[in-house]
């Protein structure tokens, strides 16, 4: 757990985050607005003492006209300060948060595997250090570091207002000053303890929430009536509901009876100021000008130190430092123990990636990829999902890869893509450990369609030419043409409002929501125009599921006439799909258990032959469309 004065001295060191001339601006003005109080406070003084001595004189207010003009101008500066601290306060909130979230998404972009990321310590410290705040209680790292500086502000105020004091009546100082710190103490102590046990019951409070939401959703509606479901929802709601504020109305009770100590802290020695300023001016010991700054000032000591905000926001702020901290030890180990990359073959330089890049994909042939004896297992796991693996990527080869669920196809695929990196063994292109070459060098060598793959909220044009692995964003139309052509997308096109510019999100103006196997078909072209600009090897894992088995047929024959320049690795359960690639291997718990053509594996009657005569029976028996890995025996 890191210190309370360590947190304060990191979120003060986000200031420069917010620009140095927004946050000298700010700091300015709050200078500017703690000390007018002091300053009115003198310049009230003035004016009385200037109309007491010339009492009776026909030009008394004459007299007085400068000390006005400047109390005039104090009172005006204090609204003109006030109207331009928020616009800046916002500036310098936005910046500080902005560049925090983009320190954090650095970060985590900048681990070259997902091995850490997938772990659920590792996304709960993303989540608390992405300071997204959904209730009061949690605070950014804005909200700290501006407290502090306000915090910093109001303590000047209270030195300004205690001079004041303690030029005309020096012994007051100590009876204002200590309790006004006694009384914040005081508030800060149960709003803390208010403020703690408000978040303890944040899990309870979402809960509650989502209950909530549940009750009001058309689509949980439907199942809540069919089921009578309505009392157990409102009972469970209710039940999240007082686990989360029966304790915090109890902190709000002690908090509400603390405020009759505060107001005792605050009224003793205001009267105790006030009587003897008041009996000491009465008997002549005083003037009615130092009557009236003793009793401004005193009470600005109270207004300037008497918020507990920014102990709040300090405290919000704490598990967001502390998260990032976590988190930038735990990744910074991780990316400081990844291979640093050797020279790469000219293959595979950015050189030679930017000067092919208008150049046709046939004259760079695809690497040779070996896995040698690879095996893979999770961080704190004894499973092993790979088990010393061994096979080749042909160059310009269709390879089917083929197995049950859990039979290691998508750690396959991601240690090909060097999202993971083997625990033994290695992967290999044309000899050269693929860590060696520089994962951005090896991975605009490969165009890959994960099962989960993301639905963009772009233009179709966008999404498409996301898939572009030189980086060009502005290849010519016939090459989106052509990608759309070959994976089915045309007619999906033909019907979109605005063609190729057509949003596809309902969220984003004159947008559209496409169905899965339209989807599907977008990122098929996807990873078809990341061939036609330069990737060498293509993956497709799961690419048609969306699709019936008629469908995927005339679209696998599509994409392997349309890749043909490239080495094709097809993970699909549809056994029927593969039977035209070149070689097909079957993955059976982390190992090959049967390589080679679909008529030799057949021939073979081995757990292949098993498999497809399974499938076959099922899909004359119309279940083609349902049929999962997992339903295999």
């Amino acid at each position: 757990m890191t210190s309370s004065l360590a947190i304060r001295i990191k979120l003060l060191k986000l200031f420069p985050d917010a620009g140095y001339p927004i946050t000298t601006l700010y700091a300015a003005l709050l200078v500017i607005s703690v000390l007018l109080p002091a300053a009115t406070a003198l310049a009230t003084a003035a004016v009385v003492s200037r109309i007491e001595a010339h009492a009776g004189h026909p030009g008394a207010f004459s007299f007085a006209a400068p000390p006005l003009i400047f109390l005039a101008a104090a009172l005006v500066g204090a609204q003109l300060v006030a109207a331009a601290n928020w616009p800046v306060l916002d500036v310098a909130y936005s910046r500080i948060n902005a560049t925090h979230r983009e320190r954090l998404a650095l970060l985590a972009l900048g681990t070259p595997t997902i091995t850490e990321l997938e772990r659920p310590h590792v996304q709960d410290l993303i989540k608390a250090a992405s300071a997204e705040s959904t209730t009061w209680v949690e605070k950014t790292p804005a909200d700290g570091a501006l407290s502090q500086l306000q915090l910093i502000a109001r303590y000047l105020g209270v030195a300004a207002s205690a001079l004041v004091v303690a030029r005309f009546s020096w012994w007051l100082v100590p009876v204002i000053v200590v309790p006004a710190f006694v009384a914040r103490a005081v508030g800060r102590r149960e709003w803390l303890s208010h403020f703690r046990i408000w978040r303890r019951g944040i899990a309870e409070n979402r809960q509650f929430r989502y209950w909530g939401n549940v009750a009001t959703s058309p689509a949980e509606g439907k199942e809540l009536r069919i089921f009578g479901l309505e009392d157990w929802l409102v009972a469970r709601g209710q039940r999240h509901m007082r686990a989360h504020l029966d304790p915090t109305f109890a902190s709000h009770h002690r908090v509400a009876r603390s405020k009759w100590l505060i107001a005792i802290l605050i009224f003793v020695p205001l009267a105790v100021a006030f009587t003897g300023v008041g009996l000491a001016t009465a008997h002549g010991h005083g003037t009615l000008a130092a009557e009236t700054v003793v009793l401004t000032s005193a009470w600005s000591v109270f207004a300037a130190i008497g918020g507990t905000y920014d102990a709040m926001a300090i405290e919000g702020a704490t598990p967001v430092m502390e998260a990032y901290d976590e988190l930038e030890q735990l990744l910074a180990a991780r990316l400081h123990s990844s291979r640093s990359p050797a020279p790469a073959p000219a293959f595979f330089s950015t050189a030679a990636a930017t000067a092919t890049a208008t150049a046709a994909p046939e004259h760079r042939p695809a690497p040779l990829v070996r896995f040698e004896g690879v095996g893979f297992a999770y961080p704190d796991s004894t499973r092993t999902i790979l088990d010393a693996l061994s096979f080749e990527i042909r160059p310009g080869e269709l390879l089917a890869v083929v197995g049950l669920n859990g039979a290691g196809k998508s750690t396959m695929t991601k240690i090909l893509a060097g999202l993971y990196e083997p625990t033994e063994g290695r992967v290999t292109a044309d000899g050269v450990d693929i860590r060696d070459l520089g994962h951005a060098a090896w991975r605009r060598q490969l165009s890959i369609v994960f099962q989960d793959f993301v639905k963009y909220p772009l233009t179709a044009r966008e999404n498409v030419q996301l898939g572009a692995s030189t980086g060009d964003t502005h290849a010519a139309q016939d090459v989106l043409e052509s990608a759309a052509r070959d994976s089915g997308l045309i007619d999906a096109l033909d019907r979109l409002p605005l063609g190729w510019d057509t949003p596809l999100s309902k969220s984003r103006e004159h947008g559209v929501d496409l169905s899965g196997g339209q989807w599907q078909q977008v990122v098929l072209a996807r990873a078809l125009f990341a061939v036609r600009t330069g990737a060498r090897i293509l993956v497709l894992d799961e690419p048609t599921a969306h699709l019936d088995v008629r469908t995927e047929f005339e679209v696998f024959q599509r994409l392997a006439d349309a890749a043909s320049e490239a080495s094709v690795v097809l993970i699909s359960h549809r056994l029927s799909t593969v039977r035209q690639a070149d070689r097909i291997v079957l993955l059976d718990a982390g190992r090959i258990a049967e390589s080679g053509s679909h008529d030799e594996l057949i021939a073979r009657g081995g757990r292949y032959a098993e498999m497809f005569a399974i499938q076959a029976e099922r899909f004359v028996r119309g279940y083609q469309d349902v049929l999962e890995q997992g339903e295999l025996p």
